[in-house]
């Protein structure tokens, strides 16, 4: 759940151009999916070969398409791989109707798979967009093959002390004030104080990903909406965690029939690691990968072993698929 860009840990995808002030990593392509009252940056690359399955990637609060740019260079291989940048994030601007609930950002999930005709994909969202994407594979089960989380911004009922200035940010005016507070920090600052939130070891990020990083936030802090998306998102999951019933996310995580992988890391400031036996419990059949080192953004810090966690992942659904197909399970 961070309040701006993030950078990535090492040069497996290097920025090599700028699209519109945004930085696109070689062999990455970008373009613009218009829908009624919705329009979305997706981020992609170019399948190594034809009949790869799809994936979609959804990053978190305050984060990008960008979040992924190193894990989908690691997977072209493994799946044809996409990223999303949510309404109001990335390049993506607001939408028309400026809702920003978790059920908004979950419908603007599936009416881009239902216009591109991708689905059914293996969904991977981090934080926000774990929380957004285990309502899509709840309600939509159609639309998804696996789904892998990492540090899912489910409900807790005792939030990490370091996490309240992010719920903060749900409460009418507290946006406002945090900009007028933090109106004289660099983009640098601002920069530095986010990699210490999110990342587990914040000496991982080399200093090239760093004034990248610090290039994002100049841009983001400049649009005219920054603030408001970035509140009424909080406010988004702190309306979500309230929620009981069928409508509650630990009620949709025990709906979720895809193969789950949930990546959990030991130093997350803002998704409590003591959470990651209670999802293994809730996703039936889930796989857990617990990482002791990493923070809150596991697929920047570690790419590869989230990668190879995430193959195997692919690999054992794929034998099942089979085993049932052929009466044998």
């Amino acid at each position: 759940m961070s309040s701006t860009e993030l950078p990535g840990v090492r040069s497996t995808a290097e920025p090599s151009s700028l699209v519109g002030a945004v930085r696109v990593a070689e062999g990455e392509q970008l373009r613009t999916a218009a829908l009624p009252g919705l329009t979305l940056t997706v981020r992609s690359r170019p399948p190594v070969r034809e009949g790869l399955a799809p994936a979609l990637f959804v990053h978190g609060l305050g984060g990008s398409s960008q979040n992924w740019s190193e894990l989908m260079a690691l997977l072209e291989d493994t799946v044809d791989v996409e990223a999303v940048d949510l309404p109001g994030f990335g390049t993506s601007p607001p939408p028309v109707n400026r809702d920003y609930s978790l059920t908004a950002l979950a419908r603007a999930v599936i009416r881009h798979l239902d216009a591109a005709g991708r689905g059914p994909v293996h969904l991977v969202g981090n934080s926000l967009g774990g929380a957004v994407s285990t309502r899509v594979a709840a309600v939509r089960p159609d639309l998804v093959r696996t789904l892998t989380l990492i540090s899912p911004a489910l409900p807790e009922l005792r939030v990490q002390r370091s996490a309240v200035p992010t719920a903060l940010l749900a409460v009418p005016g507290v946006a406002g004030l945090f900009a007028r507070i933090s109106r004289d920090l660099t983009a640098e600052q601002r920069t530095r104080g986010v990699i210490g939130l999110c990342y587990g070891d914040p000496s991982r990020v080399t200093s090239e990903s760093f004034r990248y990083a610090v290039e994002e936030t100049e841009r983001r802090m400049g649009l005219p909406y920054f603030w408001e998306a970035l509140a009424r998102s909080s406010r988004g999951i702190v309306d979500a965690y309230t929620l009981g019933g069928q409508h509650g996310l630990w009620r949709q995580a025990g709906r979720v029939l895809a193969p789950t992988l949930l990546v959990y890391g030991g130093r997350d400031q803002l998704v409590s690691y003591r959470m990651a036996h209670k999802a293994a419990a809730s996703f039936r059949g889930s796989r857990l990968l617990c990482l002791p080192e990493a923070g809150h953004v596991a697929m920047m810090e570690h790419p590869e072993v989230v990668a190879s966690a995430f193959r195997d992942l692919l690999r054992d659904a794929g034998q099942i698929a089979e085993r049932d197909k052929d009466g044998r399970g």
